[in-house]
Parts: C-alpha cells; structure tokens; sequence
C-alpha cells in the first residue's frame, strides 16, 4: 500500500467548508498512468505505489490508513455568475506530509458523488483527466506554479455524456485547494468568525511570514495578489489560455489548476479563444491580466470585515492593495518578455520594443512559440523577413541587446533559458488522447511526455513536436469535462 503521511489539518476548519464523504467504489479499476517522477519527489515507495491495494486507493475502493476523505464548499463566479458549488465530483483523501516537511493535497477527481454534486454523476471520463495529466506536467517543465499529476486509473465502467465514454479517475496534487471561491462561501454563507478562521488557516497554511505583519489579513490580501500577478504573467509568456477563469478556479497558493477547456495558442492573437462555452471571449488570452484583477476584487471583497472595524477604511485598504496589481503585472510580464529577447538590464523604451514586436505577430498571425525560437537561433521564418515592419524591428532589437555588457553566447543562452523549444501543441495533445483512449495506446502519450518534460532543453528529438498544426477551416475548440 503507498505510504502516504497523512496529517489532516483542513478538517480543523468550521463543519461548513467541508463533508465527510467516502468515493464511491468502482467495478473493476487498472492503473493507466504513473508519474514515478513526482511519487518519488512526494516520497512514496516506487514499488508500493505500483500494487494492487495502491490501484484500489487511486480508484478510491479502499481508503488508506490516517485518511479523512471530504469534499470541499465553496462558491465562484462562473463566467461573472455567482453560485454557492464544491467539490462535484472531486474528494480530497488527506494532507501527505513530504520527506522535506511540505504539505500537500491528495485529491481524487472522478471519485463519484458528493452533496455537491448539483444533480452530476460524480464521475469523470477518461480523455479529460489524461488531458489534465498531459497539460499539468507539462506546466510543471515550464516552471508554472501548478497542480500535478501522480495517476489515472481506468474504471471499468461507463461515463454517459453526450455519448458514452470510459471512466477515470485522476490523482492530483496540490498544495491547497483554497480557492477565491472558499473566501467568497465563506463571505456569503459564514459567520465573521469562520472567515476569520479560514484566513487565519489560509495564512499559517501558505503565507507564514505574513502573521507577523501589523495587519496579516492585508498582507495576505497582497501576498494573494503578487502570486497571482507572477502567474498570470507566466501563462502569457508561453501562450497559455486558461478557459475557465472562474473564482473557483483561482486558487490562493497561485498554482494553476483545473485543467478542463485550457490550450497552447499557435498563431499570436490576443482574442484567441478555445472553450467551446465561452462564447464572448471573457477568457480570451488578452483578457487574462484583467479577469486576473477582477477575481482579485472579489477575494478582496470578502476580506472587507477582516482588514479593518471601519468599513470605509477597509475598503480603502483593499483598494490600495488591488492597485499593485496592475504594477506588479507589468514587472513580472517585462522581467519576462526581456529575458525571453536576450535582455539583461532596463531600458525605457523596452516595453514599446515587446509590444510592437506582437503587434507586427497580431497581423501576420506568427506562430507565438516559434516566433521567439527563430529569434533566439537566429533562423528566422522567411514570412518574417519579407515584412518592413519586422525588418525595421529586427534592427531596433539587435541595437537594444547591444547595448549591454553581455556577450551573444550569454544572450544566446538566457533565450534558450526562457523561449521552449515545446509546448504541448493541441494537435499532439489530441493525437496523444485519441490514442490512448480509443486505441488504448499509451505510446504516443508517453513519447510526447518525455518531449514535453525538458523544454529548454532544445534537443534534436524536440523540432518535431515543435510544428503547428497544418491550417483548418475549423477553430480549435476544448471542453470543460464535466
């Protein structure tokens, strides 16, 4: 059986964020995928975690020693929407407790029923959770704070959507699934106290330092913002789109999770759009720093009681914190975007530099990924070369990165350090999954995997994996899972 370490600290919280609830045992369970790299990085035995009773945890048929499962509550904005959710289909096992002292959540997502369900089955098919699988540790290889993958096991039973497809279960891994979303049920549906005591919680949890400032509930607030600033910023530099950017889906330790209608864009454009649910584009590529700030608003928002007695001055609070935002946004998306051009110091005009560089992309619809390889290498796409426009700025460029005391090979080198040479292009992550889940062949999925895990690192083996998809009539377009 794996040796987990469970030591479960959540389930000190107020009944109201959570209920005991045990998954609901399948027919027949058979692990599909394992990611011995993160079980060894979590301490489990490599061989215990491949046995029989081991499946049956992942499968949720047998419940491990020290073991609390539960499903969380919490609320979100869905698409600008507020509703009370939870955990639908998803039941948290325990905390493991790592050799090195961090704390982590074991989740298992398709694991059945529970009170909320809302009317759903609980359960999840297998294509999204190897799609999780893929995407999450291929976030993980480009240094993107996020959820990971530890295994998928098959059910041996049906999944009825609208068709009928083959159930699974994912095992994931998070540092917390605090979200805006447990703040905002908190806000709405709990008492003073039981806010007080899930910030307090929130803070011992991931944000120590922050006890020990004069106000801590103001630093968490702040704490919140920054991580969500860096990550955001980091989706736009490799041309993530999330999908789904509801509350619920923001969590507070800044990890990326859910992982249902995300993609890789191609061709640059800020009103690219993949999930086949979000027909205005509210979570469109461009608008990933804005909903960023307004989810953030909202988190602020049930802090009100919290960062003062007078509710004028706290809201005066959150506002002050909530303008960092836009500053710290534009610090992580220009530390980035220097680097990712060879850049070592600051200039005033550098961002003018990055943004006239997409803009000339924007119209040319140049492929976002590849764009900064050629730059990188120095063998740039002839559609490039033959535009005024980037001539012109090819030029600006090589002036600007002149104008450090750093040599080409040191430049060369914090490129390739911050441009992949992969991402998981949606037309290899959809070939992986056809594969896998209608022929029951894991050897594509397992070859794009060992592609994906070293992404700068610029192997010969990579250029393959590296070219987009041939042009289609038809938009890309991914789904939530459920």
């Amino acid at each position: 059986m794996i040796n987990f370490h469970f030591d479960a600290s959540y389930v000190s919280l107020p009944s109201i964020f959570y209920s005991f609830v045990k998954p609901t045992p399948v027919q027949s369970p058979r692990l599909l995928k394992l990611n011995k790299t993160l079980a060894q990085e979590l301490g489990l035995n490599e061989k215990l975690v491949q046995t029989d009773e081991s499946v049956a945890i992942f499968a949720g048929n047998l419940i491990p020693p020290n073991a609390d499962p539960i499903a969380q509550a919490y609320a979100g904005h869905q698409f600008g929407h507020f509703t009370m959710l939870g955990d639908g289909r998803a039941i948290l096992l325990g905390e493991h407790i790592t050799p090195d002292k961090k704390r982590v959540d074991i989740q298992l997502k398709g694991a059945g029923r529970t009170p909320y369900s809302r009317g759903g089955d609980g359960r999840a098919a297998l294509g999204p959770m190897l799609r999780e699988y893929i995407i999450s540790e291929a976030m993980h290889a480009l240094r993107i704070p996020t959820s990971r993958s530890l295994a998928v096991v098959s059910t041996g039973e049906p999944v009825f959507r609208e068709t009928e497809f083959a159930g699974a279960i994912l095992t994931r891994i998070a540092s917390s699934h605090l979200r805006v979303g447990t703040f905002q049920y908190a806000a709405n549906w709990g008492e003073i106290s039981e806010l007080k005591q899930l910030a307090d919680y929130t803070i011992k949890r991931h944000y120590p330092i922050e006890d020990k400032e004069e106000n801590p509930y103001l630093a968490l607030l702040r704490a919140v913002i920054d991580r969500q600033a860096e990550l955001i910023a980091k989706w736009q530099l490799v041309g993530f789109i999330h999908g789904v950017m509801n509350t619920d889906n923001m969590t507070i330790s800044g990890e990326t999770i859910d992982y249902g209608p995300c993609a890789f864009m191609d061709a640059y454009d800020v009103k690219t759009v993949f999930s086949s649910i979000d027909y205005e584009g509210r979570y469109a590529y461009g608008n990933q720093p804005y909903i960023g700030g307004w989810n953030l608003t909202r988190f602020a928002e049930t802090l009100i009681p919290l960062l003062h007695e007078d509710e004028k001055r706290a809201i005066e609070l959150a506002q002050g914190a909530l303008s960092e935002y836009a500053v710290l946004f534009e610090r992580y998306w220009l530390q980035g975007w220097r680097a990712k051009l060879g850049i070592y110091n600051e200039e005033a005009d550098d961002k003018n530099l990055i943004k006239d560089l997409l803009e000339i992309m924007q119209n040319m619809r140049a492929d976002f990924t590849n764009t900064l390889l050629s730059l990188t290498f120095g063998e740039m796409d002839e559609g490039l070369t033959n535009s005024k426009a980037f001539v012109s700025w090819h030029k600006r460029w090589e002036q600007r990165i002149s104008r450090q005391n750093k040599s080409s090979a040191e430049i060369t080198e914090l490129m390739k350090n911050n441009n992949p040479a992969v991402i998981p292009r949606n037309h290899r992550v959809e070939e992986a999954l056809e594969a896998a889940v209608n022929e029951g062949d894991y050897c594509v999925m397992d070859k794009l995997l060992a592609v994906l895990r070293n992404p700068f690192a610029h192997l010969d083996d990579q250029k393959e994996y590296a070219q987009p998809a041939k042009p289609s009539k038809i938009p890309y377009r991914t789904f939530c899972g459920t």
